[in-house]
């Protein structure tokens, strides 16, 4: 059944803006699905609520029915996300909407899923449950922007990452430019998304861990990407030790058989992958292959270099940039104001990031 005629009322939004508030608190967790809020209500009074659980599974849609599947005949579903429709790992959310005989779904932007886009309204009023979608459009799109990008480009949403000094310098060793609040700032980055991605020069220079070590969310560090193409990994370094606690992934194209079998026993990932012409690796054809593994959302947290090839090919659709209060004036620093002066020409929008960081300040291009 239709709900063309419907109009929106304040109680209605209401309740999307708790669905939405649920998903976001899961944005990050989800992997490669998306964070969907779901409210059930009845009689004016919330009686379940849900949202996809870590790592993409139960759906949000499951775990509400499932909390109060005695009580849902008859009820309002209130969703970020079209409910699926199709076979995968789990049966479709529009089957379990149906056996429990609610009266009404309400949910905010279709799903940019082939396999379930603009179908639950058509199977789900099929059985006569009043279905209407785009409430609180905005507000999920916003929410959707980096599953909707995967789901056009099959390749990882990418945000970047690059931290200097106030006279536009980055160091060339392991000592710190910005403080300890931009630190923790940047594991919360980590926390944020699926991946990190770095190159062998960073883990050479650097030895950084790569993980999120906020109290808590230890376990939701990001799996470790690291571009080596001749396997120069220094094998000491510390992502090669910690290797059983945190996935590490390294795409190379070196026939050092003596370290490929090191690294393997080591636990590490190993991807043989092609040069292109110019006998580097194609990023964006890298970037398709991350994200066939799983990885939805990639932070870059490198150099110079390959800071400045992914965004050569505009890759990025967001970046961060911390700036110290400090300047750099000794001989180990390395300028990056050109690549600064390429954030401002590529990215339509940025924004001082209002949060306290001290002297250091962070700035979001996007």
């Amino acid at each position: 059944m239709s709900l063309k005629n419907y109009k929106f009322n304040s109680k209605d939004k209401y309740y999307m803006k708790l669905a939405i508030n649920l998903a976001s608190n899961q944005k990050g967790l989800t992997g490669i699905n998306p964070p969907v809020g779901c409210v059930i209500v009845k009689n004016d009074k919330i009686i379940s609520y849900g949202v996809t659980d870590i790592n993409g599974r139960p759906h949000a849609e499951t775990i509400a029915l499932n909390k109060n599947n005695k009580n849902t005949i008859g009820s309002t579903v209130y969703l970020t996300l079209e409910p699926c429709s199709h076979y995968g790992k789990t049966p479709p959310c529009t089957k379990a909407l149906i056996k429990s005989k609610v009266k009404k779904v309400i949910y905010s932007i279709k799903d940019s899923d082939r396999r379930s886009f603009n179908k639950a309204k058509k199977i789900l009023r099929a059985k006569k449950i009043l279905t209407q979608s785009g409430l609180l459009v905005n507000q999920a799109n916003k929410l959707y922007k980096s599953y909707n990008f995967n789901k056009k480009k099959n390749q990882p949403y990418v945000v970047g990452k690059l931290a200097c000094s106030s006279n536009f310098y980055i160091l060339k060793n392991k000592k710190s430019i910005t403080n300890e609040y931009s630190k923790e700032t940047s594991h919360i980055l980590r926390f944020q998304n699926i991946g990190l991605l770095t190159s062998y020069k960073t883990i050479n220079s650097d030895n950084p861990r790569l993980t999120c070590r906020i109290n808590g969310l230890e376990k939701f560090s990001p799996t470790r990407i690291i571009i080596d193409r001749n396997l120069k990994i220094n094998l000491k370094s510390f992502i090669l030790k910690d290797f059983f606690k945190h996935k590490t992934i390294i795409f190379h194209n070196s026939n050092n058989f003596p370290k490929i079998n090191t690294l393997k026993k080591k636990g590490i990932k190993l991807v043989s992958f092609e040069f292109n012409n110019k006998n580097f690796f194609d990023m964006k054809k890298v970037l398709k292959k991350i994200y066939s593994i799983g990885i939805s959302t990639l932070l870059v947290e490198s150099g110079k270099i390959l800071t400045k090839q992914i965004l050569s090919k505009n890759l990025f659709n967001e970046f961060y940039l911390f700036k110290s209060n400090k300047k750099l004036n000794n001989r180990s620093k390395i300028k990056v104001s050109n690549i600064i002066d390429e954030l401002n020409k590529k990215f339509k929008n940025k924004d001082l990031i209002n949060t306290y960081l001290d002297k250091d300040t962070l700035m979001h291009y996007y």
